[in-house]
């Protein structure tokens, strides 16, 4: 028997280890589009950006679980058959699967705009990050394009190293969605406060220079200056190689409460799972709808459990017998000296503070229904696993 990992990230990794914990003595190939074993992603948005930084630290430590693990690296998969149950590659090879697992994340999208490519980059993989710190060691500006969470860390890390920053953000304030105006106020003026530049409600149109781009040109018909760009524009989910399947792909792949994927019939697939930032799924803290979360804890606890799910199906034990997936997603964030974390559901209107100060240490709660589904702490790290503990509760 075989399974086959589409995706060597840390959920394909973590996915593949699981399958063999819970009692797949087959074999186990991951193909991933990387040259690279999987790595630790997060810090290149925060320590890749500082003047001192050793990739060599990012690869993951592979367990004992993986050890006979066959990994194709820097091999595409391009389609798949589900019910054929099999895979093909870029090279018009295939690979015959009993169990799939779905774990190709998602790329950074890109703005398509006129002017120079030269100068503006992305942070997705350890070779955009080699692109971006040689331009960064002859900045004195850098324009980040995107006030989201890893645009602010981009500046935060920016504004350290000693370089002019400018956030264009065309929301009116940067990290509104994922924590409501209050909160996102209090940490606009924490940027505001190490220099940084914020350049709100206005979006870029293009770029400018002779040979690499120099400036970048917005809606509101100002320009700002930039020896190099970083675009956090969002991102773009692997999905394609699964069309043709009768899949519902829109916004990531749809599994049931375990983490299966939906198929045709509408129900989960003992033989197909998906994990990471492409599984959309239910969960008790979601209201009733299904979503994606895009966040490093959530890869990886959606991985161990989908693995486990298709590990004891495919040795006989009982894929329902680890129960529905309810860990609590979890996000963090280092901007300066503040940690920044988040549990659950957040950025709902009704959003409290539940402890501290906003203009100090503080911890904000967010309510559906009058519900605490959501937490977002600044410092009081002594708290976490007090509110970690009181959500999981609440997810049952």
């Amino acid at each position: 028997m075989r399974v086959v990992v589409v995706g060597a990230g840390v959920a394909g990794l973590r996915a593949a280890e699981a399958t063999r914990k819970a009692g797949f003595t087959g074999e186990i190939i991951v193909v991933g589009e990387e040259p690279r074993m999987p790595y630790n992603r997060p810090p290149l948005s925060k320590d890749g950006i500082g003047a001192e930084f050793d990739p060599g630290t990012l690869p993951f430590r592979v367990s004992k679980a993986a050890a006979g693990i066959e990994w194709r690296l820097g091999t595409r998969v391009t389609a798949v058959g589900l019910d054929e149950h099999i895979v093909t590659l870029a090279d018009g090879t295939s690979l015959d699967f009993d169990g799939l697992v779905a774990a190709t994340g998602v790329r950074s999208r890109r703005l398509s705009l006129p002017g120079p490519e030269a100068g503006r980059h992305a942070i997705r993989t350890l070779d955009d990050l080699e692109g971006l710190r040689k331009d960064l060691d002859r900045a004195r500006r850098i324009v980040v394009v995107g006030g989201g969470f890893i645009g602010c860390e981009v500046a935060a890390a920016a504004a350290q190293r000693g370089l002019d920053v400018t956030v264009v953000e065309p929301e009116p304030l940067p990290m509104l969605r994922p924590l409501g105006a209050e909160l996102a106020t209090t940490l606009l003026r924490r940027h505001e406060a190490h220099g940084v530049e914020f350049r709100l409600g206005t979006a870029p149109v293009g770029f400018d220079g002779a040979c690499r781009a120099e400036s970048v040109l917005l809606s509101d018909g100002t320009v700002a200056a930039a020896d190099v760009v970083v675009e956090s524009v969002g991102s773009v989910l692997n999905t394609e190689w699964l069309d043709g399947n009768g899949l519902d792909l829109r916004n990531g792949v749809l599994t049931d409460d375990r983490l299966r994927v939906v198929g045709r019939d509408g129900a989960g697939r003992d033989d197909v799972i998906a994990a990471g930032d492409i599984a959309r799924f239910p969960h008790p803290l979601f209201g009733g709808v299904t979503q994606r979360a895009e966040h490093w804890t959530v890869a990886t606890d959606t991985a161990r459990h989908a693995g486990a799910v298709l590990g004891r199906h495919l040795s006989g034990g009982d894929p329902a017998a680890g129960g529905p997936f309810t860990a609590v997603p979890t996000f963090w964030s280092d901007q300066y000296e503040m940690r920044v974390q988040s549990f659950g559901v957040t950025g709902l209107p009704d959003a409290r503070v539940l402890e501290g100060d906003l203009a100090a240490d503080v911890a904000v709660g967010y309510h559906r229904d009058g519900q605490l589904v959501g937490v977002v702490l600044i410092g009081l790290s002594g708290r976490y696993q007090h509110y970690r503990t009181l959500l999981a509760s609440a997810a049952g």
